[in-house]
C-alpha cells in the first residue's frame, strides 16, 4: 500500500486572506514529505472558492521549491481545458524543475459551471472524448515529431519541447468511475484513480468491481495501481467524531451543488446544495452518516478500513485532507494518520 494526499486551497469566506490559505496547504505537503507520504496531489478548477486552482503544474512548483522528495502529482489535468502541445511541453517542463517527481492524472472534468466557461458550455459528461484524444497525443508528442488529425484537435507535424526527463514520460493516471473509462485505462496502461464520493464501502467494492471486470475483458493487460481517494480525519478519542462530520456535511453540500450542477456560484462562492438532498447515498448525508461513510475515527478504526480497501485490491490510498476543518484540527489528523496508521501498511520504518 502507497498513500497520498490531495491538498486544496479553499476559502469558505471572503475574509479569508489568500496568503493564508496558500500557507496552510504548503504546511500540509510539507509535513506529508515528513511523515513519509508517497505523493502530494494538487487538482485543477476555475472560477470557484472551493478550490483554488487555476492550473495545479503551477501549484506543483510551488511546493517543489519546499518539499523536495516527495513526488508531486495532478489530480488532475481537466483535458478539455487543454491542448495536446500545451500540455505535453508544461508537463514535461514541470517534470524536469522538480527533479523528476512528477506523477500526471488526468480527468474529463467534474462541474458543469466550469464547463460554462471553461468549454464553451458542452456538457460535462462528453469531457471523456476529450480525455481519450488527449492523452495519446501528449504520449506521441514526448516521443518525437507528430502530427494529429483527431475530431477535437488537428495540427501538423510538431513535438514537445522540452521532453519529460523521467523516460519515457512521467506515471500517468486517469480518474475513472464509469466502466467505459476502466476499460480504456486498462487498455492504455494508465493508473486508476477512483473515489466512492461520500458514499459508504461498497461503492468502494463497486469501483474495485469494475476494474475486476475492465481486467477480465483484457486478458494479459497489466493490472494498473488502482488509488482511492476518502476525505479522511483521524483523531485518539472516538468521541470526537462531530466536529469532522458537521464540517463534512457542509463541505458535501458545497460539492454537490457544484457536481450536481443544483446550485449556483457568487463572486466565485459556490452555493451550498439543499440540504435535505442526498446524492445518491440512502439514507440523507446526516453527520452519523458521513463519520460512517468517510474515512473518519480512531487509528486503529482507520487502519481496519484500510485493510479492507487493500483486500479489495486498493493499493494506493489517498487521504482527502481538505474539506473545511480547523486548520489546527486538520494538522493533527494528518500526524496521527501518518504516525499511527501508515507504519502498519510500511516496508520502512516510520519516521522519527
Amino acid at each position: 500500500m502507497k498513500f497520498s494526499i490531495a491538498v486544496n486551497m479553499t476559502r469558505r469566506r471572503p475574509d479569508v486572506p489568500m496568503e493564508r490559505v496558500v500557507a496552510e496547504a504548503l504546511e500540509m505537503v510539507v509535513a506529508a514529505e515528513a511523515l513519509g507520504f508517497d505523493v502530494a496531489w494538487a487538482a485543477e478548477h476555475h472560477s470557484i472558492e472551493y478550490t483554488i486552482a487555476p492550473n495545479p503544474l503551477l501549484l506543483i512548483m510551488h511546493w517543489a521549491e519546499h518539499a523536495r522528495r516527495i513526488r508531486l502529482g495532478t489530480a488532475v489535468i481537466t483535458a478539455p481545458y487543454w491542448n495536446p502541445l500545451r500540455a505535453a511541453g508544461e508537463i514535461a517542463l514541470t517534470d524536469i524543475l522538480t527533479n523528476g517527481r512528477l506523477e500526471v492524472g488526468f480527468g474529463r472534468g467534474a462541474y458543469q459551471y466550469e464547463f460554462g466557461r471553461m468549454a464553451g458550455g458542452m456538457p460535462q459528461e462528453l469531457g471523456g472524448a476529450h480525455l481519450r484524444e488527449l492523452i495519446p497525443a501528449v504520449q506521441k508528442l514526448w516521443e518525437g515529431d507528430y502530427a494529429h488529425d483527431g475530431t477535437i484537435w488537428k495540427f501538423p507535424r510538431a513535438t514537445s519541447v522540452p521532453k519529460p526527463l523521467q523516460r519515457p514520460h512521467p506515471p500517468l493516471w486517469v480518474a475513472a468511475r464509469d466502466p467505459d473509462t476502466y476499460d480504456w485505462t486498462v487498455r492504455h496502461g494508465l493508473g486508476v484513480m477512483a473515489t466512492p464520493l461520500s458514499k459508504p464501502d461498497r461503492e468502494v467494492e463497486n469501483l474495485a468491481g469494475r476494474l475486476a471486470k475492465a481486467l477480465a475483458d483484457h486478458p494479459g493487460a497489466r493490472r494498473p495501481p488502482f488509488m482511492v481517494l476518502r476525505r479522511t480525519c483521524v483523531y485518539e478519542d472516538a468521541r470526537d467524531w462531530r466536529l469532522p462530520a458537521e464540517t463534512a456535511v457542509e463541505d458535501v453540500r458545497v460539492f454537490n451543488g457544484l457536481f450536481y450542477n443544483a446550485a449556483g456560484v457568487v463572486n466565485g462562492f459556490a452555493t451550498p446544495m439543499d440540504p435535505t438532498a442526498s446524492d445518491g447515498a440512502a439514507p440523507p448525508l446526516t453527520p452519523e452518516v458521513l463519520r460512517d461513510n468517510l474515512m473518519f475515527g480512531t487509528p486503529d478504526h482507520v487502519m481496519e478500513r484500510i485493510r479492507h480497501y487493500e483486500r479489495l485490491g486498493v493499493d494506493h490510498y489517498c487521504y482527502g485532507a481538505s474539506f473545511g476543518l480547523p486548520h489546527d484540527v486538520a494538522m493533527r489528523s494528518l500526524e496521527l494518520f501518518g504516525r499511527q496508521v501508515m507504519p502498519h501498511f510500511a516496508t520502512t520504518p516510520a519516521p522519527a
